[in-house]
């Protein structure tokens, strides 16, 4: 009984086995050699040259007040500090307010107001010690000859004529310094006024967008009921 057992077992197992085998195909598909195989490259995107692969990079992400951007400032000076620059030191408002053109005439103006008060105040010592000298009682002090040549004798001078003389020289050359002195004052106040004026109108419309019209027009008459006829003519800018 159990060989018999036994056997239809193996028998039916070999027939399973027979039954998958015939089942199965057989697989006729070439394989291809590894030498046919061609590899094609893909683009892929720099990371580093899109601004969204630095921002993933990153983990931050780009806004518009990152970004520096070259834009042009107008100048716009202030008229308080451009008066206050120009009373530390004349011709430095008008650095400050860059017309630069103006500076030389300011130094130039003071140079030149300089050089004359120092001209005249040595000249009028000059007058003042000769007129003191001539007006004393003291045969010692004679610098008032220093003005003639020395073939020129002091008895033959004319001691009344010669001291009007040097007294109204005196007076005229302490009136120009006093002169210069007063100028160089004046262009000290012009050159604060000027860079204030220029500071505020920096920027006056100054463009030569002028026109003149010219039309005829109807006058009122004050002293009579008829009306006269005349020209008007207008300014617009």
């Amino acid at each position: 009984m159990i060989k018999r057992l036994t056997a239809s077992l193996l028998t039916a197992w070999a027939f399973a086995l027979g039954a998958a085998a015939h089942e199965a195909p057989a697989d006729t598909t070439a394989v291809p050699e590894a030498e046919s195989i061609v590899l094609e490259p893909v683009e892929r995107p720099d990371s580093a040259s899109t601004p969204a692969a630095a921002a993933d990079s990153t983990g931050l992400k780009e806004s518009a007040y990152d970004r520096w951007e070259e834009r042009e400032v107008e100048f716009n000076p202030d008229p308080t500090r451009a008066v206050w620059m120009s009373a530390l030191f004349p011709g430095l408002g008008q650095v400050y307010n860059r017309r630069y053109w103006k500076l030389p005439i300011v130094v130039g103006a003071y140079l030149g107001l300089g050089y004359a008060t120092s001209w005249n105040n040595s000249m009028l010592d000059d007058y003042s010690r000769a007129y003191r000298d001539i007006s004393d009682n003291d045969p010692t002090t004679k610098s008032y000859m220093d003005f003639f040549p020395p073939t020129v004798s002091e008895e033959s001078l004319d001691k009344t004529w010669l001291t009007s003389l040097l007294q109204s020289r005196k007076n005229f050359y302490r009136r120009n310094r006093d002169l210069c002195i007063i100028s160089m004052v004046g262009v000290y106040l012009l050159a604060m006024v000027d860079a204030y004026v220029d500071a505020s109108l920096s920027h006056f419309d100054v463009s030569p967008d002028l026109s003149m019209d010219i039309a005829p027009a109807i006058i009122p008459e004050g002293r009579g009921q008829r009306p006269a006829f005349g020209l008007q003519w207008a300014l617009n800018f």
